[in-house]
């Protein structure tokens, strides 16, 4: 199975290119990292990280983005306002009636995000309750 000379041609400068890529990406990945150590980069990466960006770099939902997103006001955000609201715009963006899969992914983080907001309220208004009906108890 002779392939001639020009065969011969051929794989040397084959197996060339492929020993000068082996050495070329590496090298070019050590520089890319060393230039974001210089730039900061990664400790920008880091700091995004603990303020809840997820790996791709995006930051979470803002409360009143969520807010937007289902239409309603802060005064408004009770869990069933939440719920009416989210399957209404849910409902109206479903993939299969043409609507959009990117509408519906900010729809669900925004109720996700709402329903931890109301959580945490109705934890402190009953903190407040039970903290404010122990203090008239021991006035008494």
């Amino acid at each position: 199975m002779a392939f001639g000379p020009l065969g011969r041609v051929v794989a040397q400068v084959v197996i060339a290119g492929v020993a000068v890529l082996a050495r070329a990406i590496p090298a070019a990945y050590g520089a890319a990292l060393a230039n974001a150590r210089k730039s900061g980069a990664d400790k920008a990466a880091e700091e995004a990280a603990r303020k809840g960006a997820s790996f791709l770099g995006k930051a979470r939902i803002s409360r009143d983005e969520a807010l937007n997103v289902l239409n309603l006001t802060e005064g408004e955000a009770t869990a069933e306002a939440i719920q009416k609201q989210y399957d209404r715009y849910f409902e109206a963006n479903k993939v299969e009636k043409g609507g959009s899969f990117y509408l519906q992914s900010k729809i669900y983080r925004a109720k996700e995000l709402l329903d931890e907001y109301v959580k945490e309220k109705n934890a402190e208004m009953m903190k407040e309750g039970q903290g404010g009906s122990q203090g008239q108890g021991k006035t008494k």
